[in-house]
């Protein structure tokens, strides 16, 4: 057992201070946050900036992204808008040579679908399989040679519970978010010595403005009820807020995670292991 005295004590915890400081830094790093203009992406695209990171924003609706570049740069931060389709390979492609250099890609732009597979229509199915699966597809195919060129990154994908648990009513959006999952161990495993980490997170229910959307559109006059339900579905007792699910991004972004690739982060309020 080592005992600090005096000066060797001050010092140490200046040291330790020092470095904490210094955790989970992004300086000099850029990130690539697709559905970056709302949500959980929105929340992700501004914690990398406020890390030092600096950040590219894909999604559909530019003017929803240029705001969240807007928020970002008020704040001294770097951030640039770009219009994308992710479920269409060659604006994909030519957005990513756009933006060249990355280190970070997250792939948050996804949507959902209430259905059992008896009453999901084809259109519906396709359009899941479009943004949630081939969305995450295209910009794995565009980054992944731009990351190898550059010695390396970490690729960060956003699943769900609903890989995981059986759903009521989500047969399309599960199947997309299962395949999430085996897309990032099948790149976890591909890329070990490209140095590409690839991780995702599965979160529960997380408020966001779509929760809102949902809830007015189909439960109208009773949303504050059907809030209240879905949140006590997670056994912490409330949903998530967007600032959470960015934290954990964070650390899986950052030096501090390097040794973590291939894992699966539950990040759901107790719903897949307390839920019984």
């Amino acid at each position: 057992m080592i005992l600090f005295h005096g000066k060797e004590v001050f010092h140490y915890k200046l040291h330790l201070i020092d470095k904490l400081n210094f955790m989970f830094r992004l300086d000099d790093k850029t990130a690539v946050i697709t559905g970056g203009g709302s949500g959980i992406g929105k929340a992700v695209a501004i914690a990398l900036a406020s890390q030092g990171a600096t950040v590219h924003i894909i999604d559909l609706n530019l003017a929803e992204a240029q705001k969240t570049v807007d928020e970002i740069i008020a704040a001294e931060g770097k951030a640039t808008a770009y219009a994308c389709d992710v479920s269409k390979q060659q604006q994909v492609v030519d957005v990513f040579e756009k933006m060249g250099k990355h280190d970070v890609l997250v792939n948050s732009a996804g949507v959902s679908h209430i259905g059992k597979a008896d009453d999901t229509g084809e259109a519906d199915f396709d359009r899941i399989v479009n943004v949630n699966v081939k969305g995450v597809y295209n910009c794995l195919y565009a980054a992944i040679p731009l990351m190898k060129t550059n010695g390396g990154g970490a690729i960060i994908n956003l699943c769900s519970i609903a890989a995981h648990v059986g759903l009521n009513d989500r047969f399309a959006y599960s199947m997309s978010k299962g395949a999430v999952y085996a897309m990032t161990l099948s790149v976890a495993k591909d890329y070990l010595h490209d140095k590409i980490r690839c991780n995702c997170i599965s979160p529960a229910r997380v408020h966001t403005p779509f929760v809102d959307g949902f809830l007015a559109k189909n439960y109208p006059g009773k949303e504050a009820e059907m809030f209240e339900k879905l949140s006590k579905s997670q056994p912490i007792g409330r949903m998530a807020k967007p600032n959470e699910i960015a934290s954990l991004i964070v650390y899986l972004a950052s030096d501090e995670a390097s040794f973590i690739t291939g894992s699966d982060y539950a990040i759901d309020g107790g719903f897949v292991t307390l839920n019984n």
